[in-house]
């Protein structure tokens, strides 16, 4: 395994943002890994993640979206982020012409790649992973912000936690019933950051995510 910095050259407006790397020797497929709002492409969540993917096979490319790379608290609006994630989509394919290609975050970077999916039917990738769709706002359940998963053509993964805040569980289940191209994996106790008490949700969720990638592809 290996973890290679690079920048990534959004627009002449956003500039560029910090991006990494992260592959086994012989990938069978290549993510892009969206981080959250609440920390950046480095939080150990992130780092694990991509490391138990590359042990899985599975080549990363995480990144900043602005708002991280420049330390302010407020993410950024959807048309940034999706221009982020077209850069990573782009950037993806240019490391790895070859190999499927998938895309996926963590809560808020989960969210705006499937905004922008929604919107580029076109876009060569695979399929999407969602590390804990955020649903709604902790404490108001609502399914507003799942409208727009209607329209993307690929198939999507949503591994969530039962004691997930941001999706309540009963709301997550009976909007991925009414997507044909969606698989829906419960975490028995786990909250929105995966925490399950001394339950080890890192190797679920690598082990879900390479064994839904091999069912996509083949």
């Amino acid at each position: 395994m290996s973890t290679k910095s690079l920048k990534l050259r959004v627009s002449p407006q956003i500039g560029e943002v910090s991006a990494k790397y992260t592959t086994p020797e012989k990938p069978v497929c290549i993510l892009t890994l969206a981080h959250g709002a609440g920390a950046g492409m480095d939080h150990a969540f992130m780092e694990t993640l991509a490391a138990s993917l590359a042990d899985a096979g599975i080549a990363t490319l995480r990144f900043n979206f602005p708002f991280a790379e420049q330390k302010k608290f407020r993410p950024d609006t959807p048309a940034v982020a999706h221009q982020v994630i077209a850069a990573a989509i782009a950037k993806a394919r240019d490391l790895q012409p070859k190999l499927p290609l998938f895309v996926s975050g963590k809560s808020f970077g989960g969210r705006m790649s499937s905004q922008y999916l929604s919107e580029h039917p076109e876009s060569p990738v695979k399929g999407v992973i969602f590390y804990g769709f955020p649903l709604h706002p902790s404490g108001k359940p609502a399914t507003d912000r799942a409208e727009h998963l209607g329209k993307i053509k690929v198939p999507m993964l949503f591994l969530q936690g039962s004691k997930d805040t941001l999706a309540t569980w009963d709301l997550i289940e009976k909007v991925c019933s009414t997507l044909p191209k969606a698989t829906l994996v419960k975490l028995e106790g786990a909250d929105h950051s995966f925490k399950a008490g001394k339950k080890d949700t890192m190797s679920v969720l690598v082990e879900e995510t390479k064994n839904w990638i091999e069912k996509t592809i083949h």
